[in-house]
């Protein structure tokens, strides 16, 4: 059956797209965790900054799903 429109194709050309981009870049920017310092409750920079890559990469995956829905 048809209803005399055009058939609508998804498209994932969304420009929020890109901010998904964030999270696989930021964890391959070594300088920013190359310190052993400052420590947060005994931890190095580099263990509680992989943590905090893991909040802005959900962050950043929330936000693309919700504006390009």
């Amino acid at each position: 059956m048809t209803t005399g429109e055009p058939e609508r194709r998804r498209t994932d050309r969304s420009p929020w797209n890109w901010l998904l981009v964030v999270p696989i870049v930021l964890p391959l920017l070594t300088f920013l965790f190359n310190a052993d310092e400052p420590r947060v409750m005994g931890f190095p920079l580099f263990y509680w900054l992989q943590l905090a890559f893991i909040l802005v990469g959900v962050v950043c995956t929330t936000i693309v799903y919700r504006m390009s829905k």
